[in-house]
């Protein structure tokens, strides 16, 4: 489980800013079965689901990237990084005592009954600092420390990583964790684990992830629990089937080269490519009796919002049912808030959410802050300064009673993090109109 994310200089923020995840102790009577999990060997309550509130260009958005690039970057920087490319980091660049400065990322996490500090400091050039601590018992123990490129190594707990070390087989643009795991070192291994646990998406890009939910559907139980899902969301679908690409069927204005190409990796893998979902719609007669079934197109006949919710429910579903942590950068686009609500609800309950699976999304909804879904320690805001920087805090900051009204104290600025607007004039409103024509 994610205990808590900080990162500092990185795009709208300067100074550091830390998301936690660590149940706070100002009202034990709020929630405490559904939202909150007790890991008792390390002394920590931890929340199941945070929300994130903020106006337009706030660094919501950019919060989210900022744990898709740490994710990312542990899991790839071994493999698809060649000596001398640039790492994908940008610093804050509205201050001239930032932008020549490393970008610092750090995450604390549960994983296995062993709770893991790893964090890193890079440039676009380089590592410039790395670090992991570990703990299984009582005591947090370092791993390693870098600096650069000069390591220290715990002398038995990283036995793997010297010969790396030694034989200088860690770019100045990869990460030591990543390397170390890639050569089968256990705590590393464990450490990547986690990572790729930890799933970052786009709440207006579903395409990215709907093929996910595609694949998903050629199980049958999992099949089974997305139906149930759709179901439950009373989307009016009954069944789902994929459409298989074959070379009578391939999309209008795709060019020749593309479809040659599907062809050869079919017939070379012996894989399937799918186009599109089929789903199935019953169909009544006039006296209200099902007289059929009628198949509609995911992708040309049902709505935006359908699609959006399909698309959704297979990540949901794996987080769910794996006990991962998904993040979702504007989750409740394109769906009805009470969908959001369920979704939330859960991930909160202590029944549906065995795995203790987590969720974490910015929105703009207000309504979710009177749903009575969150306690105050679960609810976020990002806000930026006069200079474009960016900080992060939580309702539980503010003396806030439980009866209060958080969503209409949050709209009308109470809390910060929403627009500071003034009147609305167009420009040609300011202007002399074009003289006419005929006045000319």
């Amino acid at each position: 489980m994610l205990v808590q994310f900080t990162l500092k200089n990185y795009k709208p923020f300067k100074g550091e800013v830390r998301l936690s995840l660590i149940a706070s102790n100002y009202d034990k009577t709020t929630r405490p079965e559904d939202n909150i999990v007790e890991v008792p060997q390390f002394g920590l309550k931890l929340l199941k689901s945070a929300v994130i509130y903020g106006a337009n260009a706030s660094g919501k958005s950019k919060l989210a990237e900022g744990m898709r690039f740490m994710r990312d970057f542990v899991i790839h920087s071994s493999r698809e990084t060649q000596k001398g490319d640039r790492i994908p980091v940008q610093p804050f660049l509205l201050s001239a005592e930032t932008e020549h400065q490393p970008s610092e990322f750090e995450i604390l996490f549960v994983h296995d009954s062993e709770l893991f500090r790893y964090g890193f400091e890079v440039s676009p050039q380089k590592v410039e600092a790395e670090w992991l601590f570990h703990r299984s018992k009582t005591k947090e123990v370092e791993i390693f420390y870098r600096e650069g490129q000069q390591f220290e190594l715990h002398a038995t707990r990283f036995k793997t990583a010297r010969p790396l070390v030694e034989k200088k087989m860690i770019r100045p643009n990869a990460l030591l964790l990543s390397v170390a795991a890639q050569f089968n070192d256990k705590l590393a291994g464990k450490a990547l684990e986690w990572f790729k646990k930890f799933n970052v998406i786009s709440g207006l890009q579903e395409e990215g992830y709907q093929g996910f939910t595609m694949g998903q559907t050629k199980d049958d139980q999992a099949k089974q629990e997305i139906l149930a899902l759709l179901k439950q969301a009373d989307l009016g679908i009954d069944d789902l089937s994929l459409k298989l690409l074959d070379s009578g069927n391939f999309p209008k204005g795709m060019p020749r080269e593309l479809q040659e190409m599907i062809e050869q990796k079919i017939r070379e893998e012996g894989g399937e490519v799918f186009t599109d979902v089929l789903t199935s719609h019953k169909k009544y007669d006039v006296n209200g009796r099902v007289v059929g079934i009628v198949q509609f197109s995911l992708d040309e006949d049902e709505s935006s919002g359908t699609r959006k919710f399909f698309a959704l429910s297979g990540p949901v579903l794996d987080t769910l049912r794996d006990g991962k942590i998904l993040v979702g950068d504007e989750l409740e686009s394109k769906m009805h808030p009470n969908l959001v609500c369920r979704l939330v609800e859960l991930f909160n309950s202590k029944v549906k959410n065995p795995n203790n699976g987590q969720l974490i999304f910015n929105t703009h909804d207000a309504n979710l802050l009177s749903s009575g879904l969150f306690r105050r320690d679960q609810i976020w805001f990002v806000e930026k300064d006069l200079y474009g920087a960016a900080s992060l805090f939580s309702l539980s900051d503010f003396e806030a009673r439980k009866e209060e009204n958080y969503e209409k104290n949050y709209l009308r600025g109470k809390y910060g993090a929403v627009p500071v607007l003034e009147e609305f004039s167009p420009v040609y409103l300011t202007k002399s109109p074009p003289a006419h024509e005929d006045e000319e």
